[in-house]
């Protein structure tokens, strides 16, 4: 079976724990004893039915209040298909939670309220969604119930979030209605609403086809640790341990080693004990080479007709998430980069995103936290990154303050400006 991930966003109260929580229950799993204490917190609100809500709502000021503050990760598996839901905050002061929950989901779950229809936050999460990378939204038009099931009601939102999908670059929409609270449209279509005649939700969540562009991207596989036996019997074994970030590898495939910029060839892939023929993008494995090298955690193996970009100069759009000071031009990091840790610094703040309006804004002074904008960075070593859309592992790194080492940022490389060359033998 293959993984779906994907994200929840959208306003305060539209319902999206409450979906998650109704998902979870109507596809069987939710333990009985899981259940008991739901019902028993339930009670303790005063409700006279089971808030569903709550199976993902664990934070006890969550519960308090309800609302999502942190991002929350659901596990669950169908006959067909294996999923992680991220459950991600609606408040705006949350946005980089939101960021945080989205960056590694391929599908994106919009809520709205069937009362109120596209609002500023629906605005808002489009707009980070796509950023992110994300190629596939799917508007869940929430609280049919409130609206009679009105037809109309749900064809004029979905208008207006076409509309907004369009001005974004998003062709792949897909919008349904449903009632979270009473389960239609859920996981069994529902009688209240016979107009409708596409698929329940988790039947199309079982069915839709989410590209990788990584796949079929060249070999990037960032080293993580070298693996050198003690034992005697493998004595001679050197692997090189990491996760295929893109592309594939296979015994036999000619390398080359970054930053020595020296080929070699694959003589094994190993998962554990197994020996493997080939290894694809998120598989972790070790490689073994032909040549003994001096290879480490930071390096990067690639292939060698589609050799990997090094730099020391790009831009990037980033999001800041420190509340304690702001990102200014000049502003020196550690840059946190797959495996790799080098230190940068901020050439410029080349513009700034308002995500309601999606309008840019030139040359600003100051990133304060949850803004999301344009960069130039320059790196002290060569690192070798990818633009985002090719590959989200070897695109996206952090920001490091080097002085706390708190992590204030999250980035996603945007274009390559100068790229040193390095010598291959």
């Amino acid at each position: 079976m293959d993984l779906l991930r994907f994200v929840t966003a959208g306003s305060v109260d539209d319902g999206k724990s409450t979906l998650i929580g109704r998902l979870l229950y109507d596809s069987r799993q939710v333990f009985d004893d899981t259940m008991v204490s739901i019902a028993r917190a339930s009670q303790a609100q005063g409700l006279a039915e089971v808030n569903l809500a709550l199976l993902t709502d664990g934070l006890r000021a969550e519960r308090e209040q309800g609302i999502t503050i942190d991002v929350a990760y659901r596990y669950f598996t169908t006959p067909r298909r294996k999923f992680i839901i991220a459950d991600s905050p609606g408040h705006v002061q949350y946005t980089r939670n939101m960021v945080t929950g989205a960056s590694t989901a391929q599908l994106a779950l919009i809520l709205v309220d069937a009362r109120k229809g596209v609002v500023e936050q629906t605005r808002r999460h489009s707009a980070l969604t796509a950023l992110l990378g994300i190629r596939h939204l799917v508007l869940c038009v929430n609280k049919m119930d409130l609206v009679d099931w009105s037809q109309d009601a749900f064809a004029a939102i979905e208008a207006d979030f076409r509309k907004l999908s369009a001005k974004l670059g998003n062709p792949r929409v897909t919008v349904l209605p449903i009632s979270a609270v009473s389960g239609d449209n859920i996981v069994a279509a529902s009688n209240n609403m016979p107009w409708y005649q596409g698929p329940p939700l988790l039947e199309f969540l079982e069915t839709v086809e989410v590209p990788d562009p990584a796949r079929h991207a060249g070999l990037r596989f960032p080293v993580q640790y070298v693996i050198r036996p003690q034992c005697d019997e493998f004595h001679d074994y050197r692997g090189y341990a990491g996760t295929v970030a893109a592309g594939s590898v296979a015994v036999g495939s000619e390398v080359l080693v970054l930053p020595l910029g020296v080929h070699s060839r694959v003589t094994g892939v190993d998962r554990f004990t197994e020996p493997l023929p080939r290894a694809a993008s998120g598989e972790a494995v070790a490689i073994r080479l032909a040549d003994d090298l001096d290879v480490g955690r930071g390096s990067m193996l690639v292939d060698v007709a589609a050799p990997a970009s090094v730099t020391t100069r790009f831009t990037a759009d980033v999001c800041w998430m420190n509340d304690a000071s702001s990102l200014c031009p000049r502003q020196q990091f550690l840059l946190k980069h797959t495996s790799r840790r080098v230190r940068c610094r901020v050439e410029s703040l080349d513009e700034r995103l308002h995500v309601g309006s999606f309008e840019r804004e030139r040359r600003p002074e100051a990133f304060t936290l949850n803004d999301i904008g344009r960069v130039t960075l320059r790196t002290l070593e060569p690192v070798f990154v990818a633009p985002y859309d090719v590959s989200r592992d070897t695109g996206s790194f952090i920001l490091i303050d080097p002085a706390t080492r708190h992590t204030v940022a999250a980035g996603m490389v945007r274009e390559v400006l100068d790229e040193p060359a390095l010598a291959a033998t």
